[in-house]
Formats: C-alpha cells, sequence, structure tokens
C-alpha cells in the first residue's frame, strides 16, 4: 500500500526543515520505506477533506490504505514499530526509546515553541523584553538537563532511535536562536542526526518542495 503524507504547499519555515512532515520523511527514509507527498494550501487545511483526516487542519497526516493518522508522535511511533530500525529489539531497551520519544514532544519542545511564540508573535508587546528573559531560562533548564543526561554519549541510550530521531527534531527549533551553543554536546548530537543520510534525504525532499525544484500541485 502507498503511504502518502500531507505537507504545506508553501512551507512557512523557508525549507530549513523545521515544518513536522520532515519528522515523518526522515522516520520513512530511515526504514526505507516510498512515500508520496500530497501539497495542501492553508486554505485547504481548514476544510472538510482535511479536516477530517486532521480535526486541527494541521499537517502532517499519514494515510496507508484504510489507516489515517495526525501527529508526528503518533505516526513516527507507528512507522517505528512497523519496521526494522528505529526502536531496539530489546524490550526494555524499546521502552526506554519510546520514553525519550514522549520526552522529546512533552518536556522539551513545549518551551522551545514557548520562546518561538514571544519572539515571533509577542515581540511587539510591550512586556516582551520583560517575559523573553524568563522563557529564554525554561529553555536552558531543559537544555541543561538534557545536556547532563547526554553528557559524551552519541545518543540517547545506546544505538540511535525513534527517541533520538524526535529529539533532534524538536532541538533544530534552537539553531538560529544560539541558545543551543551554549550546551556543545547537544549542538554535536543535533550535528550527528544532519548528518545521517536519511536525514539528509528527508531534509532535501522538503527543501526541494520550498524551492521550486519539485512539483507543488
Amino acid at each position: 500500500m502507498t503511504i502518502i503524507i500531507t505537507a504545506f504547499e508553501r512551507s512557512p519555515d523557508g525549507g530549513k526543515g523545521l515544518a513536522r512532515d520532515t519528522r515523518v520523511r526522515w522516520a520513512l527514509e530511515e526504514v526505507g520505506q516510498p512515500y508520496e507527498v500530497r501539497l495542501v494550501s492553508f486554505r485547504a487545511m481548514k476544510e472538510p477533506a482535511h479536516l477530517a483526516l486532521h480535526p486541527f487542519g494541521q499537517i502532517p497526516t499519514y494515510e496507508e490504505g484504510d489507516l489515517a493518522l495526525f501527529e508526528t508522535g503518533a505516526i513516527v511511533f507507528h512507522i517505528a514499530e512497523g519496521h526494522a530500525g528505529l526502536l531496539p529489539d530489546d524490550a526494555n531497551a524499546r521502552a526506554r526509546a519510546v520514553t525519550w520519544m514522549f520526552a522529546a514532544l512533552n518536556t522539551v519542545e513545549p518551551a522551545i515553541l514557548e520562546l518561538a511564540t514571544a519572539r515571533l508573535l509577542e515581540g511587539d508587546k510591550p512586556w516582551s523584553k520583560e517575559r523573553l528573559p524568563l522563557v529564554m531560562d525554561r529553555v536552558r533548564d531543559r537544555l541543561k538537563q538534557l545536556s547532563a543526561r547526554l553528557g559524551s554519549a552519541d545518543w540517547l541510550d545506546g544505538g540511535f532511535s525513534a527517541g533520538d530521531l524526535m529529539m533532534v527534531s524538536v532541538l533544530l527549533r534552537l539553531k538560529s536562536s544560539g541558545i543551543l551553543d551554549e550546551y556543545p554536546n547537544l549542538a554535536a548530537y543535533v550535528a550527528r542526526g544532519e548528518a545521517r543520510p536519511a536525514y539528509k534525504r528527508a531534509f532535501d525532499a522538503q527543501l526541494a518542495l520550498y524551492s521550486g525544484k519539485a512539483p507543488t500541485g
């Protein structure tokens, strides 16, 4: 069955790999599964056809036969469960990898998204200068904890897993802020993720849509 994912018709991240479809592309590339991409406009995301797939009108969605999924955590978990390469064989190690997936999405990403909101959407508010340092400190608190746990290891728990895929995807949002560079082991961790051939293929595919090197309709 053909796997179909949805992505922005015009990526607001400028092709930097920050749109969430990149996470799903990366997972599919890691396990060697071909897929097709259906592009949707911002208007189409709010129409009934897309809302039937994603009730909150976002991307990506994942379709495989009669199965339709939304939320990148659920999609990547489904891919990892069904194909070798993203979850360890050992049951305990597998459970820990899944735990890191949840940690990336539920513990680390919210603070990072709050920072993005504070900088991009609230920067012109009169209280922004006072609030921004507080938000940045919350991000640093999470990074300090994650940095301590990672230590000198290449990956979070043994070999590369879906937990690392999600964590690197989340941390990538900090590259332009400079905060990630304050934690050299985390910056190196993200660089290792970006260096993986599967990530490069996913990134290039997303960039091609933005740059007009691939069909957009």
